[in-house]
């Protein structure tokens, strides 16, 4: 047998790592090489790079292996799919990280794998590249682990020592899901992976008596990622298992990946992948409930099959759901209701609150601060403007959704 060079490993191992989403680098704590070591992530630290369907590629995103123990139906490196395997040793890892930064191809590492032999001794050699980075080369880029549950707790605690995150997914958005398309993992043992490194995390948050500083652990916290349109759950369980996720275990972010076909897949998986708009949607709903103050269940209120529009946007459909709220004085209301209109974000309505406290709104000074003007002002009431009845007018959505685009072929 032909031995693999290391270019054929990280051909086979970065395209198998394209199914992990959860590779965002915000969060981590400040640290740059200026005194010692290798690395930063800040200043010229970590360079956001976004591929067409958003996700992030600026780290180095690779599997230690593809090999795996597991038959996970939705999975392309399943032990029973016929694929292309290979393996990196921990010096090769390390070499590559070190390699591509110094070239400024990288500002960090994303490492995932298949679990080959064990959970424990595939966890282990993940959290020897992380120290051997962190500890024998001083390396202080960005690292993140996409841990193994099954391991030892006492491996997560070391490897939130030395990654800046840590991800554990849930793989699907139900038990019942995880349960009937891989029925290897079981989703307790995902739960308990994450309560453990939540404590971590919590436990080491708090300064200390003698060194007045929190101890390192794991500084951009952890994530998850869930596949969406593998099984028929709708997005309504979906925005539900987000929001518990979060408020039990304080996920900087829950992932969604829309659900692609592979290779000589199981009866038991659709055949067709959901349209990238619907992942794109959760993501806007999870942006509701983080920041704009909804609750998981309101978002969907009133809708008829549990789905997100695919056509307008998650706050957009809320609204016209619930005419009942509008329109909304922009020079009383206070900052909760504002976040409700459509059109509005954070920002915005963080300077239409600064401005009122000097001057009166009108229409055109809302105008001035957004974007478009035009989602707005059904919505909204100001100096000198009242949508009258727009805001119940039958043919609003029509109005308000983005028009149909003849696609070129060429």
């Amino acid at each position: 047998m032909t031995k693999m060079s290391v270019r054929d490993k990280l051909a086979i191992l970065s395209d198998a790592a394209k199914y992990d989403a959860s590779c965002a680098s915000s969060g981590s704590a400040k640290r740059d090489s200026r005194k010692g070591g290798i690395g930063s992530t800040e200043g010229m630290g970590i360079c956001h790079a976004y591929a067409p369907d958003g996700r992030c590629i600026s780290l180095l995103k690779i599997l230690l292996t593809n090999f795996c123990i597991y038959d996970c139906s939705y999975c392309i490196n399943r032990s029973s799919s016929n694929t292309r395997r290979a393996r990196f040793t921990i010096e090769e890892v390390v070499d590559l990280t070190l390699q591509f930064y110094k070239r400024n191809y990288i500002e960090g590492l994303f490492l995932s794998s298949g679990v080959i032999r064990s959970p424990d001794d595939t966890m282990g050699e993940m959290v020897e590249v992380a120290r051997r980075l962190r500890i024998d080369h001083g390396f202080k880029g960005y690292i993140h682990l996409k841990t193994i549950p099954e391991c030892d707790p006492v491996l997560l605690e070391q490897a939130g020592l030395y990654a800046d995150r840590l991800s554990i997914n849930v793989e699907l958005p139900t038990d019942s899901g995880v349960q009937r398309l891989a029925p290897e993992k079981k989703p307790q043992t995902i739960r308990r992976a994450m309560g453990t490194v939540r404590g971590a995390i919590e436990e080491r948050g708090e300064r200390t008596i003698k060194t007045k500083r929190k101890p390192r652990f794991a500084p951009a916290g952890q994530s998850t990622q869930m596949i969406v349109g593998a099984d028929p759950t709708p997005d309504a369980i979906i925005l539900k298992s987000s929001a518990q996720l979060y408020s039990s275990y304080h996920l900087r972010r829950v992932y969604y990946s829309a659900f692609s076909p592979i290779p000589d897949a199981s009866a038991a998986l659709p055949l067709m992948k959901p349209p990238l708009m619907r992942e794109h949607r959760l993501y806007q709903a999870d942006w509701l409930m983080r920041f704009y103050g909804f609750a998981n269940d309101e978002i969907l209120e009133g809708s008829s099959d549990g789905m997100l529009d695919l056509a307008i946007d998650p706050k957009l459909a809320w609204a016209l759901r619930n005419r009942h709220f509008f329109p909304i004085d922009v020079n009383r209301a206070d900052r909760e209701m504002l976040l409700r209109i459509p059109g509005l974000g954070t920002k915005a309505v963080a300077k239409i609150l600064q401005v009122r406290r000097y001057r009166t709104l009108r229409l055109e000074d809302v105008g001035a601060i957004v974007q478009s003007i035009q989602k707005i002002r059904p919505f909204i009431t100001a100096a000198g403007w009242s949508p009258g009845g727009l805001t119940e007018t039958e043919n609003l959505r029509v109005r308000l959704a983005p028009q149909p685009e003849q696609l070129s072929l060429f």
